[in-house]
C-alpha cells in the first residue's frame, strides 16, 4: 500500500526542464535538455539509453516570462498537423511539442491542453479553454475536424490559414516601420546637432565680430531654446501619443475617423485596404472549411480585418445574409470590396465552390501585398531623403553660411 501510494506520489511530482551532460558508450560528449520528474530519475534514464551522465542541473527560468505571440499558435498548429500525420497518438504529440518548444510559457500552455485530454477532454474542448489563445475558428476548426474524423486536414488548414495571416501582418508592419524608424532616427540626429554641435559652433561665430544670417540665428535661438526646454517636445510628444491611443480606445466615432484616413493615404492606403480584403477572404474561406455558416461565421470575419470601417461593413452584410441577401450583392453595397472580389463570390455562390474563390481571391490579394510593400520600399526612399536633407542638410547649411562670409570681416 506504501509502495502504490509512494507511485502515485512520484507520478504527481511537477515535471521540470534538465540541462545535462554525459559521455555515450563510444567516448562521444553529449548534451541536452529533457523534461523529468527529478535529476536522480533522469540520470536513471540517460544510464539506460548508453549514457554516462555528469553535470545534470535545472534549467534556470527566465527573469521574464515570454508572452505567447500569434505565430507561437500558428507553429502550434504546423507542428501537430506533422504529428497527426506520422500516426502520434494526440497525448504524446502535445507532450513532444511541449518538450521541445523555445517559449516556456508556450510549453507550459500545451502542457495544459495535453493534461485537460489525458482527463477526458476533447482536444476541442481543451482548446476552448484557453480563449485568449485560440479562438473562435481555431476552436470551430478542430471540432469540426474530431466530428467528421479529418482533424490532420483541418489542422493543416489552421496552420496555413495562421501563417498566411502572421505573414501578412509582418509585411504591413514591414511597411509602416521602415519610414517611421528613418524619420525618428532623422529627428534624433537634428536634436543631437542642435544641443551638442551647434553651441560649440556659436562660440566660433561670436569672435567674427560680423552680423550673422538670419537662417543661422534662426537656427542658433532654436538650439539655445532646445537647450534650455528639452524636455518639453519630448513631453508634448508623449502626451500626444498617450492621447490618441486612449482617444482611440475609448471613442469609437475617433476610431472610426482614424481608420477611414489611414485607408485613404496614398500608397499605404492601399496596401491596408488590400490586406483587409485578403484578410476577409482567407478568413471565411477557412470558416467555410469547417462548415460554419455564412451569418455566424460573420463575426470571426468582421475581427480578422484589423480596420473598424472594414468591421462594421461586414457587420452589416451580416445583417443583410441573415435577411436573405446573396453576399455577392451585400458586399457590393458597402463599396469597399473590389469587383473582382465581388465576382469571385458570385461565381462560388451559384457554383457552389465559395469556399475555393474566396482561397484564390485570398491568394491574389496577399500576392498583391507583397508587390505593393516592395513598390512602397522604392517610392519612399526619394522622400525619405528629401525629409533628411531638410531636416539635417538645413542645419549644416545654416551653420556654414557664415563661414563663407568669413573672408569679408578678415
Amino acid at each position: 500500500m506504501a509502495k502504490k501510494q509512494a507511485t502515485q506520489t512520484s507520478s504527481s511530482q511537477t515535471m521540470e526542464t534538465y540541462v545535462w551532460e554525459g559521455i555515450n558508450r563510444n567516448g562521444v560528449k553529449m548534451r541536452g535538455e529533457t523534461q523529468a520528474t527529478n535529476a536522480n530519475w533522469l540520470r536513471a534514464t540517460l544510464r539506460k539509453q548508453g549514457i554516462n551522465p555528469g553535470r545534470v542541473v535545472k534549467k534556470p527560468k527566465p527573469l521574464i516570462k515570454p508572452k505567447i505571440k500569434p505565430a507561437d499558435i500558428a507553429h502550434f498548429a504546423r507542428q501537430m498537423t506533422t504529428m497527426m500525420r506520422s500516426g502520434v497518438p494526440m497525448v504524446q504529440s502535445l507532450q513532444m511539442v511541449a518538450s521541445g518548444g523555445s517559449n516556456p510559457a508556450m510549453s507550459d500552455l500545451i502542457k495544459k491542453i495535453a493534461e485537460s485530454i489525458e482527463g477526458g477532454s476533447s482536444f476541442g474542448r481543451a482548446l476552448e479553454q484557453h480563449p485568449r489563445y485560440f479562438d473562435k475558428l481555431f476552436v470551430n476548426l478542430v471540432k469540426a475536424g474530431e466530428q467528421a474524423g479529418t482533424l490532420e486536414t483541418m489542422l493543416d488548414k489552421v496552420a496555413t490559414y495562421k501563417e498566411k495571416t502572421e505573414n501578412l501582418k509582418g509585411k504591413i508592419k514591414k511597411a509602416m516601420m521602415y519610414p517611421i524608424i528613418v524619420i525618428l532616427a532623422a529627428i534624433v540626429v537634428s536634436a543631437i546637432m542642435l544641443i551638442f554641435v551647434i553651441p560649440q559652433f556659436k562660440e566660433v561665430f561670436s569672435s567674427f565680430g560680423a552680423e550673422l544670417p538670419a537662417f543661422t540665428l534662426m537656427v542658433i535661438e532654436l538650439s539655445e531654446w532646445l537647450q534650455a526646454y528639452w524636455w518639453m517636445p519630448l513631453l508634448g510628444m508623449i502626451a500626444a501619443g498617450y492621447a490618441f491611443v486612449t482617444a482611440r480606445r475609448n471613442s469609437k466615432a475617433f476610431e472610426r475617423f482614424v481608420d477611414r484616413m489611414v485607408l485613404k493615404m496614398p500608397v499605404m492606403g492601399n496596401i491596408l485596404n488590400m490586406s483587409a480584403v485578403a484578410r476577409f477572404c482567407r478568413t471565411l474561406s477557412t470558416m467555410f472549411a469547417a462548415g460554419v455558416p455564412v451569418v455566424e461565421a460573420m463575426d470571426s470575419v468582421a475581427g480578422s480585418t484589423g480596420n473598424l470601417v472594414y468591421q462594421e461593413a461586414i457587420m452589416r452584410m451580416k445583417d443583410d445574409t441573415a435577411q436573405g441577401l446573396q453576399l455577392n450583392v451585400s458586399m457590393q453595397t458597402t463599396q469597399l470590396f473590389p469587383s473582382m472580389v465581388v465576382q469571385m463570390t458570385r461565381i462560388g455562390e451559384e457554383s457552389g465552390r465559395l469556399e475555393e474563390m474566396l482561397g484564390r481571391s485570398a491568394e491574389y490579394y496577399e500576392n498583391q501585398v507583397d508587390e505593393l510593400v516592395d513598390t512602397l520600399s522604392k517610392q519612399i526612399e526619394p522622400l525619405i531623403m528629401a525629409v533628411l536633407g531638410v531636416l539635417v542638410g538645413g542645419l549644416v547649411v545654416a551653420m556654414y553660411l557664415p563661414i563663407f562670409q568669413l573672408g569679408s570681416v578678415v
